[in-house]
């Protein structure tokens, strides 16, 4: 089911990034960028710490490394294969993810639900030109939606909206007016919309637009090779005005030891969906030609206990794994200052919903609970691997701490190649992580309602989906802000997930880069330049 990307709804997006950058490992991971704390930033932060701003010079070419998702990526944004760095260059969707992690205008200038919530209506903006001259209207709106939602097509967001959307009830009654009758309420409905498999294509474009990448985004393509190098340059059409550079060039490369060198030879200027260990970081900040810009809670990381395995079925022996650790020691060893403690909970810290509720440790109450259950001295294995380099600090930091209530963890290392089809959500303890930015509905549905493909522990709790379904029914937003708060409280005391803490994600730049900017995990196309 994972893949070695993003399937958006689904497993982690999963950045690629497994070696360290070659001779400098011994530096360990010190930390880095010391005193600046994480805490209280959005799910969507604007990446300003570390990088530079100001005013660019008109033009220039930016050269961009990223790893390819594979030799069989493709451009079409609805696909678990797409190109990401592309997408946000080529395309809009009708609505946005700003800065403080509330949905914005894109495309659709404006929107209302009914008053039951089962109705909603986007008017979008006038005379938006796509790359091949054609118009934006309602049509092309609403065949992205449909096309979203269709089982052959298969859009890691269409787990998300198929239920909610019947192709046949998503109307155009007027060229710029996108009318979507849902299937039950749902006032959370155009936060779905943000997710990045949401980019709005021209209708009847699906056969072909995973090679012409034609959108209405600030660039249009010029080249593009799957798992290879591409180029896009300036739509000096874009409805939003033309972006400062001329052009943008993709060069895919697979390691990450690659990309960072040629980052430090000045050969590439920026590393998309690098997140760098704490030792590569180091090195590259203290460099002359290249920085770390820092994207504060930008992956929450997990220990997933599989509740259909035992000892994990039984939620004492799940409450006392919770109680046993110290989240601020996981942090400390794992993260060396670049994250924040996350208390068992997997909405973002400062986000809109996120609850404060907290369970201090307590590893006496842990022996008593595994005691009750029938399992004192618990033996567990714990997987982990090189994939991530967090992955293991975190699992042994875990180990540590849980002993003091007598729970005995060995922390076993699997194959990095193989850890997403042989370990992840088939082993009954594991280490993992996703990206943050998706939205509270989206996420505790995608990832903890029971029955989801992505649901990594198989926790079934009536109790918790009941809570969702009320929320999504709530017109009063404080109303639904408790019902969602109410749910993380269900996951923090009953579920099979531990979120010891939030990290921040380092991204290594030139710095001959102005204006590098991210919400969620996509940065400013428009207004990113290059020093005059």
């Amino acid at each position: 089911m994972p893949r070695p990307r993003d399937t958006a709804g689904g497993p982690p997006q999963i950045p690629r990034r497994t070696a360290l950058l070659g001779g400098i490992g011994a530096l360990g991971a010190a930390a880095l960028l010391s005193g600046c704390s994480s805490a209280g930033q959005s799910a969507a932060p604007v990446l300003a710490e570390g990088s530079a701003t100001g005013s660019p010079r008109p033009g220039g070419v930016l050269r961009m490394a990223r790893p390819p998702a594979s030799q069989a990526e493709t451009l079409d944004p609805a696909s678990s294969l797409s190109a990401y760095e592309y997408l946000g260059a080529l395309y809009n969707r009708l609505v946005r993810t700003d800065e403080n992690g509330e949905t914005a205008p894109d495309l659709a200038e404006s929107w209302e639900s009914s008053g039951d919530g089962t109705v909603w209506t986007f008017r979008l903006r006038d005379r938006v030109p796509f790359h091949d001259g054609s118009r934006l209207t309602s049509a092309d709106a609403a065949y992205t939606v449909r096309r979203l939602v269709d089982p052959e097509l298969a859009s890691p967001q269409g787990t998300v909206l198929a239920p909610l959307i019947d192709p046949k009830k998503v109307h155009t009654p007027e060229p710029g007016v996108l009318r979507v009758e849902l299937t039950e309420p749902n006032f959370e409905f155009p936060a779905l919309l943000t997710n990045y498999n949401c980019y709005v294509v021209p209708d009847g474009s699906g056969a072909e637009i995973g090679s012409t990448g034609v959108g209405t985004g600030p660039f249009r393509l010029e080249s593009f090779s799957p798992g290879g190098r591409g180029r896009v340059v300036a739509f000096d059409e874009h409805w939003a005005g033309p972006p400062v550079l001329d052009a943008i060039e993709m060069f895919a490369m697979t390691d990450i030891q690659a990309r960072t060198n040629a980052l430090l030879a000045g050969q590439v200027d920026l590393l998309s969906q690098t997140n760098l260990d704490f030792a590569t970081a180091r090195v590259v900040q203290a460099s002359e030609r290249a920085t770390i810009a820092r994207s504060a809670n930008a992956q929450w990381y997990v220990l997933p206990m599989l509740t259909t395995a035992e000892p994990f079925t039984d939620v004492r022996v799940r409450t006392a794994m919770k109680l046993a650790y110290d989240p601020q020691h996981v942090v400390d060893v794992a993260l060396q200052g670049t994250g924040v403690v996350g208390d068992d909970n997997p909405v973002p810290p400062g986000t809109p919903y996120r609850s404060d509720y907290a369970v201090p440790r307590d590893p006496e109450r842990a022996r008593a609970l595994l005691a009750e259950a029938g399992v004192p001295g618990l033996r567990v294995d714990l997987y982990t691997s090189s994939y991530d380099p967090v992955f293991t600090p975190m699992a042994l930091a875990y180990r540590d701490s849980a002993a003091e209530a007598g729970i005995e963890v060995t922390v076993r290392n699997a194959s990095a190649d193989s850890y997403y089809t042989q370990i992840w959500m088939n082993r009954p303890l594991m280490a993992t992580y996703w990206y943050t930015g998706r939205p509270a509905d989206q996420l505790l549905n995608q990832v903890f309602r029971s029955g989801s493909p992505y649901n990594e522990t198989a926790w079934s709790d009536e109790v918790f989906d009941g809570l969702l379904d009320d929320a999504r029914r709530a017109a009063d937003p404080d109303r639904r802000r408790t019902l969602y708060q109410d749910a993380q409280r269900r996951i923090v005391d009953e579920g099979g997930a531990m979120t010891p803490m939030f990290a921040d994600r380092l991204v290594g730049i030139s710095k001959e880069v102005l204006n590098y900017r991210e919400t969620g995990f996509e940065f400013d196309y428009l207004d990113i330049g290059l020093r005059p």
